[in-house]
């Protein structure tokens, strides 16, 4: 098992899907996983905190957890097959341990809310897991920069006009 963060949610330029990229917090993997719009709202909507006037579904799915007696434990991102992504959310619930089965995103939506541990299985990391080759500030050193600095560092801002 690999804990996970959910590192950001990214929109696609070319449809209504977005991504969100679960970061692995040992290395520096990185696992893409293609959701829906709404879910990525849903899992957005708790990271940044906003509040809500009437519980969304995941909330929802939480409370009614929570008034039946049950704790979520945590959510696993458990396989890959046929370029679908599975997951389970486990509860404990009167002394038992339950395993519901559940799309990744529902899951990660409401491990957000539950603020509960993300883990995600070693093969499917392996699978489709992604690791950066280079970091951003290496492929761009300081000095090569230096054009576009001369630019910022000319510019009259004394003839914009101010509205």
């Amino acid at each position: 098992m690999i804990e996970v963060k959910v590192d950001s949610i990214r929109a696609s330029l070319m449809s209504e899907h977005r991504v969100v990229i679960l970061k692995d917090l040992k290395t520096n993997r990185y696992l893409p996983i293609w959701i829906g719009r709404y879910e990525a709202e849903a899992i957005a909507i708790q990271l940044q905190g906003i509040e809500v006037p009437r519980p969304l579904t995941h909330d929802l799915l939480k409370n009614a957890i929570g008034e039946m007696g049950g704790e979520i434990s945590h959510i696993m991102v458990n396989a890959l097959r046929n370029d679908t992504f599975y997951a389970y959310i486990t509860v404990n619930v009167n002394g038992q341990t339950v395993q519901v089965d559940s799309r990744p995103s529902d899951a990660i939506a409401l491990a957000v809310r539950a603020d509960v541990t993300i883990y995600v299985e070693e093969d499917v990391m392996a699978q489709a897991g992604i690791t950066p080759e280079t970091d951003v500030s290496e492929e761009t050193p300081e000095e090569d920069l230096s054009a576009f600095r001369d630019f910022i560092d000319n510019l009259d801002l004394d003839d914009l006009p101010l509205q």
